[in-house]
């Protein structure tokens, strides 16, 4: 009965939530519709919500934005996990071998300091044109925020722990295995949560840069038409996608967190 009513109270909640998002979704659009009907904005500047919506029917309808949304999501999704997976590796790892981390903590700290996006015209020239490039870009610069997240998380990790690991007689191996890496868990699921962001970014300029699909790609020469409609169509498209990833770091921290 109890385990009744809290599922009731949740999913009441959940309702709740839900149509508060709903209702600010559809105030905001009302509103900017409004202020573009009554000529408080200019629609040559911020579009228009009911044109947005028309472009998006048309889009979805001849499945040119379904081509342009699916390249985007392969190329951010395939520059996150393989980026997120190498970043928190080798930066677990480092907590191994301290003094080879010592020894690559300058070039780190540089290599993280220097804007990613600046590498993007070196890796389109060494990976081409196609979705390799988007991929590596997103890749790097996933791998650069996972790897430090995860070093600077196995740093944390309480040294009584440690401690009493070794008074017991473990290895240095076991206190990594049954230690270092359940601890620095939340550093790296926080790491992936960052990485949503940034592997759509990785992607989008790759698009930008070099390409004649994707979001990236669909934003940038809607642009040089002025097609504002268009622009905000990829946008959302964009907003959409990270949202869908970022539930994925959802389900992926709560299969960490029932283990």
């Amino acid at each position: 009965m109890t385990m009744l009513k809290t599922r009731s109270f949740f999913g009441s909640v959940w309702l709740k939530i839900l149509l508060a998002q709903i209702g600010l979704t559809v105030a905001f659009f009302g509103a900017w519709e409004l202020a573009i009907r009554t000529g408080l904005l200019k629609v040559y500047l911020y579009g228009l919500p009911s044109g947005i919506f028309i472009k998006f029917i048309e889009q979805i309808g001849d499945l040119s934005l379904l081509k342009h949304t699916w390249i985007t999501a392969l190329e951010s999704a395939l520059g996150f996990f393989i980026g997120s997976f190498l970043g928190s590796l080798i930066g677990l790892s480092l907590w191994l071998t301290p003094t080879f981390a010592k020894v690559l903590r300058p070039f780190i700290v540089a290599i993280n300091g220097l804007p990613k996006i600046a590498l993007a015209p070196l890796i389109i020239v060494w990976f081409g044109l196609g979705i390799e490039s988007k991929v590596a870009i997103a890749a790097i610069i996933c791998f650069i925020v996972s790897l430090v997240t995860a070093y600077s998380g196995a740093q944390q990790v309480d040294q009584d722990l440690i401690r009493l690991m070794r008074s017991l007689g473990a290895t240095r191996m076991t206190s990594f295995r049954k230690v270092i890496i359940p601890s620095t868990i939340p550093w790296i699921v926080s790491g992936l949560r960052l990485n949503v962001g940034f592997a759509l970014i990785g992607a989008v300029v790759g698009e930008y840069i070099a390409a004649k699909e994707g979001l990236g790609y669909l934003v940038y020469y809607a642009g040089t038409i002025y097609d504002l409609n268009t622009v905000w169509v990829g946008l959302f498209s964009m907003m959409a996608l990270a949202l869908i990833l970022d539930y994925g770091v959802t389900l992926i921290e709560k299969r960490f967190r029932w283990n």
